[in-house]
């Protein structure tokens, strides 16, 4: 599937380039078409550069936590709810540990902890795949957990927002909130269903009503606050439980016994052997993403949406909101780029202004997740993951248009 998907952005992004060539007599087609190809292969090793510092710190961390037993107590404790989704993940497994700080960095909003957590969540479930080349189940569900994870407290969201001067930095919260809940609860539904989960398992029901109620709990505290403090609030739990963590892990660590200094440097070494691994695979995305962007697939889409809303009686206000929902999935800096533009454009306080910052927050980078997390454990085949991880994309997004109908419409 992604073969053919991956040769499809490439073809669409040549035909429509000739045609605006041929028909519309824009000599800069090509020559825009071909920059964007280079600028995204440069951009990809870039990207894969700047992971390393990242990378290493919390893989370093991360060695820590695996030495010293922490990382098996967060399995243990999660382990009946893993029972039920991936049965295939012995009780007990390190790879139960580092999914569950993996999630909880991605409630967070805080996506450099997140990403060296999660490589290193899907490494130790490859140990686990029987068929090294093809995506497991477990591999598969962690992926799109992980794309459509629930973001409690989106710091980036409310952050670009009070730059750009919003009257109310966190009046996206709770339908950003409730977007991305959508997001994830759909995409796990997906999975379940090609996979046979029981959702209604009593165990699963179980963990999701702790879960729904620890997420109530904190966004009634949040909301409680007065509007001006609830965005500098959110940013300030962030990080002092991002930095909670890591002294934990080091106390903890060197309580065990654990020689903190020189087994943090061993785990750090492995950051830059990933970020070389996944240069290729970035590259190879990010080419056939830039190509599908300059040819103007996703301007001619968006209009074509909103000449068949207006068509059919419809609202088309959301469609502003458009670029960047159809970016979404496919780059996270692309989509940050066309929402601070929409925010620019029409004002951050407007009706496509307020969607775009819901939609952001509503969903992950499907592509660029399954091409970092696939690719650093060197699997190519990737069954339903693609598929599952968009439709958790497509809840999301829908999610998050109705929401801002219904919030501030």
């Amino acid at each position: 599937m992604l073969n053919i998907l991956w040769l499809f952005f490439f073809v669409i992004a040549f035909i429509l380039a000739l045609y605006q060539w041929l028909v519309l007599g824009n000599v800069q087609s090509f020559p825009g078409l071909v920059k964007s190809i280079f600028d995204m292969a440069k951009l990809s090793v870039e990207i894969s550069i700047g992971l390393i510092g990242v990378l290493a710190f919390w893989l370093g961390l991360l060695k820590i936590a695996e030495k010293s037993g922490l990382v098996n107590l967060l399995a243990k404790a999660l382990a009946p709810l893993f029972k039920k989704l991936m049965p295939e993940v012995p009780e007990g497994h390190p790879a139960l540990g580092s999914i569950s700080m993996n999630m909880a960095a991605n409630m967070l909003g805080l996506d450099n902890a997140a990403t060296p957590m999660g490589i290193r969540a899907m490494e130790q479930l490859q140990e686990l795949n029987p068929v090294k080349d093809t995506a497991s189940n477990a591999q598969i569900l962690f992926l799109v957990l992980n794309t459509s994870a629930v973001t409690i407290i989106p710091i980036t969201i409310l952050l670009y927002r009070t730059q750009m001067g919003a009257a109310d930095p966190a009046a996206v919260f709770l339908p950003l909130l409730l977007a991305t809940s959508a997001s994830t609860f759909f995409g796990l539904l997906a999975v379940s269903i090609v996979q046979k989960i029981n959702l209604f398992n009593r165990v699963i029901a179980t963990y999701g009503l702790i879960f729904a109620g620890l997420i109530g709990g904190l966004v009634w505290a949040l909301l409680r606050l007065p509007h001006a403090q609830m965005t500098a609030m959110s940013s300030a739990i962030g990080n002092f439980l991002l930095m909670l963590a890591i002294v934990v892990i080091l106390i903890y660590g060197w309580r065990k016994g654990v020689t903190v200094y020189e087994d943090f440097v061993e785990g750090a070494k492995q950051g830059f052997k990933i970020a070389v691994t996944i240069i290729p695979y970035l590259v190879a995305m990010l080419t056939a993403i830039g190509a599908l962007r300059a040819s103007g697939a996703i301007d001619a889409f968006s209009q074509g949406l909103g000449k068949l809303v207006a068509a059919l009686g419809g609202d088309t206000a959301f469609i502003e909101a458009i670029p960047t929902a159809l970016m979404r999935p496919f780059s996270g800096s692309g989509s940050r780029a066309m929402m601070l533009e929409t925010m620019e454009t029409h004002g951050v306080d407007s009706f496509a202004g307020t969607l775009v910052s819901i939609i952001q927050g509503s969903t992950e980078t499907t592509f660029y997740v399954l091409t970092v997390y696939f690719g650093a454990v060197g699997i190519k085949k990737i069954r339903h993951a693609l598929a599952c991880g968009l439709m958790a994309d497509l809840a999301g997004i829908i999610a998050a248009i109705l929401l801002a109908y219904w919030f501030f419409g």
